[in-house]
């Protein structure tokens, strides 16, 4: 009721819901998905588990997410689906992707992991100066404005991990779809192909849902919205307080927040900033140090220059923030990012 759609589907983690999603939609050995190197590792390593291969394309450095331009230039034979993620709570470019899966008859997974609670909408400026919704005679018309994240693709997949905005006591996921076909085929595979007790009609996994995680989920999902409130909130602070120096993240109509996520203009600059952080006491994180395919498992792969991916990897910088945090703890955090900036750019001039 709260995501939209007609079926969800509990799992044991964020991970499973990606897995059994795209072994519910055949695919395998032999297929390509089309996806971003710019997230956690388990976006691919969901591809590569049901036996069909990864292929990286390039983000858009103002959003983070998968850009669609490069998604078009990336089809081929092989190419049986696009694994979008809509990344630290940003709504990727969902009407493009949808526009292109339906002329290429490709369908469309959605990792939601870091989303849940965000709305699409399609006048997003930052999205359409680059990437007009419509820019060529055959794109198809969808009704998918103001529609939440997960209710759009064919099957998506989110994490109840406890670091996520709707987070459990420990490990859970959940899988949306609006088809009743692939939500029957996906409580299946969830339970060890059963169709009844002892009668396994496929090969399936063992995700069940914990009980008691679902007990914690459902005492914490009205609070939800309140929450992705307060953290947005303490976004739009961050980005009107911190130094000009410093590339905050457009915040569009409809996104949450999972992760408040700069970039410095230099590597060196990310690093220095992220030191003094150290220094300080002040948590950060970087999200994520090193692209999808420069990891172990797909270095042997051929890939395209993933040039905004790799400058992204190298100058992102994760600030603090959850719901507690007072309005009075933030200006002293960004106060120490200002004055540390101011020194580093003087020492520099």
């Amino acid at each position: 009721d709260y995501l939209g759609v007609a079926h969800a589907i509990g799992v044991n983690s964020g991970t499973d819901a990606l897995i059994i999603a795209l072994d519910a939609l055949d695919i395998g050995p032999g297929d390509e998905v089309i996806t971003t190197a710019f997230s956690f590792f388990a976006t691919a390593e969901a591809i590569s588990r049901v036996g069909a291969t990864p292929v990286f394309v390039d983000i858009d450095l103002r959003t983070f997410n998968i850009d669609p331009t490069c998604v078009e230039h990336a089809i081929t034979p092989n190419t049986k689906a696009i694994l979008p993620v809509h990344l630290f709570g940003r709504p990727a470019a969902m009407a493009q992707i949808m526009d292109i899966a339906a002329r290429h008859n490709l369908k469309v997974v959605e990792d939601a992991a870091q989303a849940i609670g965000a709305v699409y909408y399609t006048n997003d400026q930052v999205e359409d100066t680059q990437h007009p919704q419509v820019n060529h005679p055959g794109a198809t018309q969808l009704d998918i404005d103001g529609k939440k994240v997960g209710s759009i693709g064919h099957a998506a997949a989110f994490s109840f991990y406890p670091t996520k905005n709707l987070g459990a006591y420990g490990d859970a996921g959940l899988i949306t779809t609006n088809d009743s076909d692939l939500a029957e085929k996906m409580r299946l595979l969830r339970n060890h192909g059963q169709s009844a007790r002892y009668n396994n009609v496929m090969l399936g996994y063992n995700s069940r849902l914990d009980e008691l995680q679902a007990a914690i989920l459902r005492v914490k999902l009205p609070y939800l919205d309140t929450w992705n409130a307060i953290r947005l909130n303490l976004a739009q602070n961050y980005g009107q307080a911190l130094h000009p120096e410093l590339i905050c993240p457009v915040l569009s109509d409809g996104q949450i927040i999972h992760q408040y996520t700069i970039r410095t203009k230099t590597a060196r600059l990310r690093d220095l900033l992220a030191q003094k952080l150290s220094c300080q006491g002040i948590a950060h994180k970087i999200f994520y140090p090193t692209p999808i395919n420069k990891l172990l498992p797909y270095q042997h792969q051929q890939h395209p220059n993933l040039t905004s991916t790799s400058l992204a990897a190298q100058t992102v910088l994760s600030l603090p923030l959850w719901t507690q945090l007072a309005e009075t703890t933030q200006q002293q955090l960004t106060n120490t990012i200002n004055t540390a900036m101011t020194s580093f750019l003087n020492k520099v001039a």
